[in-house]
């Protein structure tokens, strides 16, 4: 058994640039390394419904627009399987059994988890599908046998809750299930973008992202709005870095070649940043250098999004297909984990015989 690689995204609205700098770039280049001998991407409805249960109409409507950006950006279905998760359901019923290794003091315990219950306020009133999500995780990366799992840096709690299901299972079970590694993004400014108001973490909900489709007018007005450093008042004040989300951003998007096209004046991101330090350097200057950079990186992907936007019933067949496929796969797993649990009644001939002898016998 390769090389494979499972990832993927939760249908809550559209993708980011967060989610592009943080795991779909990288997802791209990795597909194309062909180092990899499968590889799945996952458009995690089952999962987005656990906090929007009450609102299923904007999951459904968000399929497609998670698998145009994944197309966009250049995931290719002759390279990868794009699938939907629900319609995968080996994926329940190896949550179920993963449910037995895992006690409810360790979720309450996993950061990420701890983390979206606050951002959601649902304190004491918590989905247990929402609260079992790392399980339900662990059987998306395992049902694929995946070995490598490109991730934010925010979810590497549920990666290690993942772990340590593996463990746990293959312990009591016997050697069954692979266990994952994690990818983080190489670029430090990608682990965790933030949003455009400077905080922790963009998200659809708190409305501070910039959207991989987001006509051009739509995406200078966000970029004009950044926040940046709130002392840096007058432009001859020295700035800081720190914290400032615009420098942030540059990190993340900007290339050496952008210099040269959208502002000679610098020959690298070290030279605007030194200026910026010792004063001199309006923030305006630096915003309009990012809008160039965020319009040169993001252009492209909204025109192929574009072009597979005319042919909506060609983008569900590629789901469809990849469904199909990734059933199958899924299917081979659940089965392996029923015969190491010795619950393939069915299956176990010798089972049915030594039966069959002992009532004999008797």
């Amino acid at each position: 058994m390769g090389k494979i690689m499972l990832t993927g995204d939760r249908p809550t609205g559209k993708l980011h640039v967060g989610h592009y700098v943080g795991s779909l770039k990288r997802r791209v280049e990795l597909q194309n390394t062909g180092d990899f001998d499968e590889m799945f991407v996952m458009i995690a409805d089952a999962q987005a419904l656990t906090d929007n249960a009450d609102n299923p109409e904007k999951v459904r409507q968000n399929i497609i627009e998670v698998a145009l950006d994944y197309l966009a950006c250049g995931l290719d279905p002759e390279k990868c399987t794009l699938f939907i998760q629900s319609q995968i359901p080996q994926l329940c019923e190896l949550s179920f059994y993963y449910m037995n290794l895992v006690t409810v003091s360790r979720l309450q315990r996993n950061p990420t988890v701890k983390s979206e219950i606050q951002q959601r306020n649902f304190e004491a009133s918590i989905p247990v599908g929402f609260f079992t999500y790392p399980i339900s995780q662990a059987a998306d990366i395992t049902a694929f046998q995946a070995t490598t799992v490109p991730v934010g840096e925010d979810q590497l709690p549920m990666l290690e809750q993942t772990k340590e299901i593996v463990r746990k299972f293959n312990s009591v079970y016997g050697d069954t299930l692979r266990e994952p590694e994690i990818l983080l993004p190489e670029n430090q400014a990608c682990l965790r973008l933030p949003g455009i108001d400077g905080k922790a973490k963009m998200s659809k909900s708190l409305g501070n992202c910039i959207y991989l489709s987001e006509e051009p007018e739509e995406i200078q007005k966000k970029v004009f709005s950044m926040f940046t450093d709130p002392t840096h008042i007058r432009v001859e004040d020295p700035g800081k870095l720190e914290g400032n989300t615009v420098f942030t951003y540059l990190d993340a998007f900007c290339r050496p070649e952008y210099f040269e096209e959208f502002l000679p004046d610098y020959a690298n991101l070290t030279e605007l940043k030194e200026h910026y330090q010792r004063g001199g350097l309006g923030d305006m200057k630096v915003k309009r250098f990012l809008n160039n950079v965020l319009q040169a990186e993001l252009e492209p992907i909204r025109n192929r999004r574009k072009e597979y936007q005319k042919d909506i019933p060609y983008v569900y067949e590629i789901l469809k297909k990849g469904s199909e496929k990734a059933e199958a796969v899924a299917a081979k797993t659940l089965h392996d984990v029923k015969e190491a649990m010795k619950i393939n009644y069915f299956d176990d001939k010798e089972l049915i015989s030594s039966q069959a002898e002992r009532f004999k016998a008797e």
